[in-house]
């Protein structure tokens, strides 16, 4: 059985690579671009605090050119909103990136890492978990509990006509 570990700093590099794939995944396409050092940067920055949003599972891989790289991972970020009947604590989290490397699929890495996540959040008092699932991701979050809540709704904000007034 593979045992995840939590996240550090030093793995902010190959969750972004493991990022670039799942996306790549998802669209058929690979997007390199700034993104990267940006998302680097800010996975860097709050997985170095043990408070801060983010929370990050891994399972590391072989080295590759002597540079350390991950098989797989699972991060989440936990959201304090208001408390209310149904959710005392206020607090969610949200599932954005679940991902094991081409070479080590199949092995069960996607649900060790995910139930290393959900355990965390479990012990930070979390009362509900959200995520959007591809296709062939389904059966997984679906045999760990998830179903569907309700219907979201999105705005890109970039997209709405800024006010000429």
């Amino acid at each position: 059985m593979t045992t995840p570990r939590h996240a550090v700093p030093e793995d902010a590099a190959e969750l972004v690579r493991l990022r670039r794939l799942m996306f790549a995944a998802m669209t058929g396409r690979d997007a390199p671009g700034a993104w990267e050092r940006h998302a680097e940067e800010v996975a860097r920055r709050q997985l170095a605090d043990p408070q801060g949003p983010l929370v990050a599972f891994v399972v590391d891989g072989a080295a590759e050119n002597g540079a350390p790289r991950l098989a797989a991972c699972a991060v989440g970020t936990v959201e304090q909103r208001l408390p209310a009947p149904g959710h005392p604590s206020g607090l969610f989290a949200f599932v954005f990136n679940v991902c094991t490397d081409v070479g080590h699929r199949g092995l069960g890495y996607a649900r060790a890492t995910t139930e290393a996540l959900l355990g965390r959040f479990t012990e930070l008092g979390v009362s509900r978990v959200d995520l959007h699932a591809t296709e062939g991701a389904e059966p997984l979050y679906r045999s760990l509990g998830f179903a569907e809540h309700s219907t979201a709704l999105s705005l890109d904000l970039r997209s709405r006509p800024s006010d000429a007034g």
